[in-house]
């Protein structure tokens, strides 16, 4: 096959265009390797987020596209996903073996923060990334209930922590480490020591995200987590009420401030649909999440609707993307995530890890 053939076939390779990014493979150099011999054309194309679940369609769309190209046979493609580090705060250090932070926060409590946040993991787990999630409400400790894990933390090595995990998710909790009924009566100060503890003596192993599961509220603890933990991005989830809004508007801020990015706002429990009868209903409002998105010019990542099944899931450790990984409730979950991490994917990358550590000594 000759160049102009070639160059045929990057034309017509490149009327595929991925729907998560609205950009072409070719433009975006992420189509590699190009093989021709004879009519057999093979290449590979690495998505910057992991979407297990696009795989098939889009090499469909690809092989058509080849296929279309004059001359040509049988046509082979290797997709993949390669998520890399992105850039975090000014003056922070990414953690070890941990590529992304993505920080799940919101104004106020009973938003449904921690079931966005432990079913968003697990999304992101089942598009291909390695996940892990970190629970940093020390005052009212979650994740172990919803994702179903127990047992205390084990340590090799008599410094770090290892995480437990469950259903494929490196975790860590507070909870882990106190009685269930026991009260963490901790000011401030404590709390985020405790907090950055779990964070950074935990042996996380090679993470593509891990998710913090953050306290509600916009308070000591919450603003100095935003300034020393490494986050690549911050998730805001809101109900569609008028007082959650005010609150999450709150929480935006206060990540605007310390140089967080927002990676965009989950509107939770934005309808209910009956059980028995189907009729959708606006209980809490209708809307507000994705105004307060155009407000404040940040990306509406979705709406989630209030549906008992959610809330059974969770109690029952096995949240919905789990418990019916084909169902609606999940394929919401999955495309809210897809769209976080595409959102990451497009940030600035991080380019510490290229730069040599200069070290100044004073001679006596």
């Amino acid at each position: 096959m000759s160049a102009i053939q070639e160059s045929a076939l990057l034309q017509a390779l490149q009327t595929v265009v991925d729907p998560n990014t609205g950009h072409d493979f070719v433009t975006s150099k992420q189509l590699k390797n190009l093989r021709i011999a004879g009519d057999d054309v093979a290449f590979e194309v690495e998505l910057g987020y992991p979407g297990a679940s696009q795989f098939d369609a889009l090499r469909k769309s690809l092989v058509a596209a080849a296929r279309g190209v004059p001359g040509v046979g049988n046509v082979s493609v290797h997709l993949s996903s390669k998520i890399i580090p992105h850039a975090v705060q000014r003056g922070v250090q990414l953690l070890p073996g941990v590529k992304n932070i993505i920080a799940v926060a919101s104004g106020k409590g009973g938003v449904g923060k921690s079931t966005t946040a432990a079913n968003l993991a697990l999304a992101l787990a089942a598009e291909g990334a390695r996940v892990g999630m970190l629970d940093a409400d020390v005052y009212g400790p979650s994740q172990p209930t919803m994702l179903g894990a127990t047992g205390r933390p084990e340590s090799e090595d008599g410094k770090l922590m290892e995480p437990l995990e469950a259903h494929g998710l490196q975790i860590m909790s507070i909870g882990f480490l106190v009685d269930e009924d026991q009260a963490m009566i901790w000011r401030g100060p404590m709390a985020t020591q405790a907090l950055e503890q779990l964070l950074r003596q935990t042996r996380w192993q090679d993470l593509d995200y891990l998710i913090v599961d953050m306290p509600p509220g916009t308070g000591d603890i919450q603003l100095t987590l935003s300034q020393r933990v490494p986050v690549t991005g911050a998730v805001i989830v809101t109900t569609p009420q008028d007082i959650a809004l005010i609150d999450a508007k709150k929480g935006l801020k206060m990540f605007e401030k310390v140089g967080v990015p927002i990676l965009g706002i989950v509107e939770n429990m934005a309808v209910h649909v009956c059980s028995n009868c189907g009729h959708a209903e606006h209980i809490f409002g209708a809307d507000g999440g994705r105004k307060m998105a155009q407000q404040y010019g940040v990306d509406y990542l979705g709406g989630l609707p209030l549906a008992m099944s959610i809330r059974q899931q969770a109690d029952a450790g096995v949240p919905t993307v789990v418990a019916e990984p084909e169902g609606e409730i999940a394929g919401l979950y999955k495309a809210l995530a897809r769209r976080v991490a595409v959102k990451i994917a497009g940030q600035s990358k991080d380019y510490s890890a290229k730069f040599p550590t200069i070290s100044i000594s004073k001679n006596s």
